[in-house]
């Protein structure tokens, strides 16, 4: 039976040889070799090992087919290169077979050899170059580890062509083999941080742009998760410190350098060392932007130093990041706040809702401004507890917008709820639960009478 198919596959490829266009030939070698001979030998080996392979997959790849299937599909891959993409493709799941059931080690390692042969050679007819470094950098990875260093080079050249478009496993690789290179010895510390701070990027523009995707997106989660696991043991304040102390004290005129070591310091809240200081002040010095001004005004504000911190912060307006200009905005109502500059603080904590509608903290901080502004707002003692009325009314907008803070929004409503006024002195002025009121003094909303509950 096996050799009549034979038979017949042969008779194929003679009359597929004898029927190709009489031009084939004319512009120079063919896909399918450089003569009439080579191309009706390479259609042979292509319907051959094609039959066998489609015989190997309908058994879910566990009978003996792809013993038949090797043979000629190494003719079509040596002879042919540029026949079909699926060489490339059905190859590797052939090869991947073989070296995961060979046991002798010279033939497994050449079986592995053959594969990335197969990744270059796949490039060299059919490009896609980032995808199929991609590939072959997470295969030599996992088949043959030793080889760390040149899975780390080929992961690291694949991701940056690819960029954003780099397969989440490609960025899962790329962190182990930058782990192993570190731990050998092959590496400096910091290049686990460079390539964290790439693959985080990429993951974050993937999460964004698959929202409406949960089984990609579960997927992108698990990814950044992975590297974060990764990247952990690295990620102390100390360990950066030590890393780039002496990188800064070397070059400290170095833009890209002092962008990266800010950028860091700030993620990891590594913001108290001189280290982080005297780098933005630098940063700020050689390249004055509203990037390096909000991290100087985050540091002026924590050394309380407030009325300076605003003006450093208020360059935050100018941020490209919507959540940086959040964060910007709603430092500088923290800052107007610590200066009891309250309508001031309200308007900057309005403006950083505006960027992060689901924020529920600069509604937490309003709410605090008027509870504190119980005592100097109103001319009798209902006017003076009305003002628990707006406060409790923006720790309740808090929670509905953002459940994160809802724990807390929840203990404040209960606190400031008890110095509502009550039922008799809403009744001595001429008011019922419900009835529209407005706060005046700097606050001026209108609210909803309560009484206090006993």
């Amino acid at each position: 039976m096996k050799t009549r198919f034979i038979s017949f596959i042969l008779a194929v490829a003679l009359m597929a040889g004898l029927f190709l266009p009489p031009d084939t030939f004319a512009q120079g070698v063919s896909k399918y070799g450089e003569t009439p001979e080579d191309s009706v030998e390479c259609i042979m080996n292509l319907s051959l090992y094609t039959e066998f392979y489609k015989q190997w997959k309908a058994s879910g790849y566990k009978n003996i087919s792809v013993n038949d299937a090797f043979g000629p599909w190494r003719q079509v891959f040596l002879n042919c290169p540029a026949a079909r993409q699926g060489t490339y493709i059905d190859g590797v799941k052939i090869l991947t077979y073989f070296i995961k059931n060979e046991k002798d080690p010279i033939a497994r390692d050449a079986y592995i050899d053959t594969l990335m042969l197969l990744y270059d050679t796949r490039i060299e007819n059919f490009g896609k170059e980032g995808y199929v470094l991609g590939r072959k950098g997470v295969g030599l990875y996992t088949l043959r580890v030793k080889d760390y260093e040149e899975s780390y080079n080929i992961l690291s050249r694949s991701v940056e062509l690819d960029g954003n478009k780099s397969y989440p496993d490609v960025l899962v690789f790329l962190m182990r083999a930058s782990k192993k290179m570190i731990g050998e010895d092959k590496a400096e510390e910091d290049i686990i941080f460079d390539n964290y701070d790439i693959c985080s990027k990429i993951i974050e523009v993937n999460i964004d742009a698959n929202h409406d995707n949960a089984k990609k997106l579960a997927n992108w989660e698990n990814v950044r998760g992975n590297i974060n696991l990764i990247f952990e043991p690295f990620a102390t304040c100390e360990a950066i410190i030590n890393i780039y102390s002496p990188k800064f004290q070397e070059d400290p005129d170095n833009i890209k350098m002092l962008k990266k070591l800010t950028k860091l310091l700030d993620r990891k809240k590594c913001t108290e060392d001189q280290l982080y200081f005297d780098a933005t002040i630098k940063l700020y010095q050689l390249e004055p932007s509203p990037e390096s001004a909000y991290l100087i005004g985050k540091m002026l504000m924590k050394n309380k130093e407030y009325a300076k911190a605003i003006d450093y912060l208020k360059k935050g307006e100018e941020l490209s990041d919507s959540d940086d200009r959040a964060d910007s905005y709603f430092y500088i109502a923290e800052c107007y706040r610590k200066l009891k500059n309250f309508s001031a603080a309200r308007t900057y904590a309005l403006k950083s809702i505006k960027e992060r509608p689901d924020d529920g903290n600069p509604y937490i901080m309003i709410g605090d401004m008027y509870a504190a502004s119980s005592k100097s707002c109103g001319s009798n003692d209902l006017e003076k507890k009305a003002v628990y009325w707006v406060a409790v009314d923006k720790y309740y907008m808090a929670k509905r917008i953002d459940p994160e803070v809802a724990e807390v929004a929840n203990s404040l409503i209960n606190s400031y709820s008890l110095y509502f006024p009550p039922k008799e002195d809403i009744f001595f002025h001429n008011l019922n639960e419900g009835d529209e009121f407005l706060v005046e003094c700097w606050i001026n909303e209108k609210t909803k009478v309560r009484a206090a509950k006993n």
